[in-house]
């Protein structure tokens, strides 16, 4: 029997799934030859389409191509480019080092492999990120869950792999996520750091959706925290608050040594392009010295937020920019909402279905920017108050999937 989400796949390529949003990334963008206001794009800060930025990314470009550094860092991948973005990084998180990746999604899968063996425990919260879930499936570690930012569940798990090292003379690693990028919600750090005075372990952090958002200086997550100083491995990608690919890890300089000598994903892998790594240099220093860009997007943050809560929606407790709108229902009912929003509205939002979310919810993820205007917000918010007067008076009622053109 196919998931919900492989209906998706059967019906609505191209619109549900796959769709193709053209055009300068921005809060306007084209789909389907028309313009819509779109909240689907993971442009945080609005650098995508900087003029700076794209500036500085040309010019790299022209002057190094898309080839040059080639083969992985350890072999002939370096240059002063990237150990300058390492150098800068770990300054700016106040780590001893930094280690700068090609990729985000394989880099996290990568630090995990390389951080644990057969005599290890990992201990991760149950709403980890599928990079988290396919790092521990190529660990040899025995692993541990616990509900999502449960801490009595937390505590119970850790009692278990102290046992278990104990006999093993392995090492607990506990993995969490900084901001979880579907609910909004922040990862407990605190509250999880807090059990290291009774418990022996280290802890990852997967900051993706923190990491230039949160905190005071956007170091992210640990930093509104206040827990930079206990966070073992920290590791933030480029593709969410820097608009652009890449990653970096960051910690003790004696772990990120361990890392640069064994991560495979790094070793036996290309390493990241001039382009992006000078890119990145200048992405790092507008996070840095350009705070009124955060400012900007917690303004329309906190607006749209809370708008929606005032219309009667279900936004659960995002703590973060991410904002999900909640709503009980099937795939048809999805597929409604959807369809008339981005056709009747010109409003788009990425829906989530079952297997994402648990069967008979429906969640409609939205991504605040920079970028975003309060008229943006505002035509948002109309479009909203239709969509739920239109549940209200079950006109979605007779819905299927069959019968969305699309």
């Amino acid at each position: 029997m196919a998931t919900d989400l492989g209906q998706w796949a059967n019906i609505g390529h191209g619109y549900f799934t796959f769709p193709k949003l053209e055009g300068e990334v921005g809060p306007r963008m084209k789909f389907r030859g028309k313009e819509v206001l779109t909240w689907s794009i993971n442009n945080y800060l609005g650098l995508a389409n900087h003029p700076d930025i794209r500036k500085v990314d040309a010019e790299a470009a022209a002057d190094w191509g898309l080839a040059y550094p080639m083969g992985s860092r350890m072999l002939t991948g370096n240059s002063d480019y990237h150990e300058d973005f390492e150098r800068q990084a770990a300054e700016f998180m106040g780590k001893e080092d930094a280690f700068l990746m090609n990729f985000g999604y394989q880099g996290c899968v990568s630090i995990i492999q390389s951080l644990t063996d057969r005599r290890d425990v990992i201990v991760y919260d149950q709403l980890s990120h599928a990079c988290i879930m396919d790092g521990m499936s190529m660990s040899l570690a025995k692993r541990f869950v616990f509900a999502h930012n449960n801490m009595a569940q937390l505590e119970d798990r850790l009692e278990k792999a102290q046992r278990i090292v104990e006999n093993t003379g392995g090492g607990i690693l506990v993995i969490t996520e900084g901001v979880f990028g579907m609910s909004g919600t922040m990862g407990k750090l605190d509250e999880i750091c807090a059990l290291k005075e009774k418990y022996n372990f280290r802890i990852f952090v997967d900051d993706a959706h923190g990491f230039g958002v949160m905190g005071k200086t956007g170091q992210g997550a640990p930093e509104h925290l206040g827990v930079m100083d206990q966070i073992d491995v920290l590791f933030c990608t480029f593709a969410k608050s820097m608009a652009g690919f890449g990653a970096f890890v960051t910690g003790d300089a004696k772990v990120i040594r361990f890392l640069r000598y064994n991560m495979r994903s790094q070793i036996y892998a290309k390493s990241l392009c001039m382009p992006m790594t000078i890119g990145a240099i200048k992405r790092l220093e507008m996070l840095r010295t350009m705070p009124e860009l955060r400012e900007k997007l917690w303004s329309v943050v906190k607006n749209l937020q809370k708008g929606l809560k005032e219309r009667g929606f279900d936004i659960g407790n995002p703590e973060s920019p991410v904002t999900p709108v909640f709503m009980q229902g099937n795939a048809a009912l999805a597929g409604a909402i959807t369809y008339d929003l981005r056709e009747n509205h010109g409003i788009f939002v990425s829906v989530v279905t079952y297997p994402v979310v648990e069967k008979g919810v429906i969640m409609l993820r939205m991504i605040p920017t920079a970028a975003h205007t309060e008229k943006d917000v505002k035509d948002t918010l109309d479009a909203f108050e239709k969509i739920r007067d239109n549940i209200a008076s079950g006109a979605y009622e007779n819905a299927s999937l069959s019968s969305i053109q699309v």
